[in-house]
């Protein structure tokens, strides 16, 4: 999945779409000694650039043997990559820790998303994890956004970016290259004004793939 995906990042760069490439690790491959051997091989060999891609992993991942994990994170950091916690608030993660570790990104998970509007809890917990990214200077992307009203007040808070369902399921490369060029090519066919609103709007997680 790791080298398909870089391979696949460059290729669409090559065709004018500079995206950056998401990759969710699994727990096994976050332990293999050899990891950021990996990733250096795989950015070599489709010719990605290192900031073009970003490495998700849970809280339970790096709490796992965490002193262990987080010295595994800042070689990924030294390679160039980004790094993201995904499905965060559902682990168990200290402050302590968090402050630790050298991410760029704090995914807030779909299930307090999902229930905001009708949830006090979960939308307090939104509200702490958009603050808190805020404080330390990471970015947000809220996962599972799944219409306007969730998309409204998340941007109040200000989420930095958004993928769910509101936007587009997910797609294989040929729909969403095709889906991209659709999008791109409707833009530039809007007045100067109306294209820039559309695209504050749209490129914050408009598809699954950033």
């Amino acid at each position: 999945m790791l080298y398909s995906a870089c391979a696949q990042a460059s290729a669409w760069r090559r065709l004018g779409h500079p995206l950056a490439m998401a990759v969710n690790l699994s727990a096994r491959q976050f332990r293999q000694k050899n990891l950021c051997e990996m990733v250096e091989l795989a950015l070599s060999d489709s010719g990605l650039d290192a900031p073009q891609l970003e490495l998700e992993i849970t809280e339970s991942m790096i709490m796992h043997r965490a002193e262990h994990a987080i010295a595994t994170l800042h070689r990924l950091r030294d390679i160039g990559v980004l790094l993201s916690v995904d499905d965060f608030g559902t682990g168990y993660s200290s402050l302590s820790y968090l402050k630790r570790f050298p991410v760029y990104t704090l995914k807030v998970d779909q299930s307090f998303v999902r229930e905001l509007h009708h949830n006090a809890d979960d939308a307090a917990i939104v509200r702490a994890v958009i603050a808190l990214a805020r404080s330390m200077n990471l970015r947000t992307v809220a996962e599972g956004v799944e219409n306007e009203q969730q998309l409204a007040y998340l941007a109040g808070l200000g989420c930095d970016e958004y993928q769910g369902y509101h936007f587009s399921k997910p797609l294989p490369a040929a729909e969403f290259l095709s889906l991209l060029q659709a999008e791109q090519a409707a833009t530039r066919r809007l007045p100067v004004a109306a294209a820039e609103s559309t695209c504050e709007r749209a490129a914050p997680g408009s598809a699954p793939l950033r």
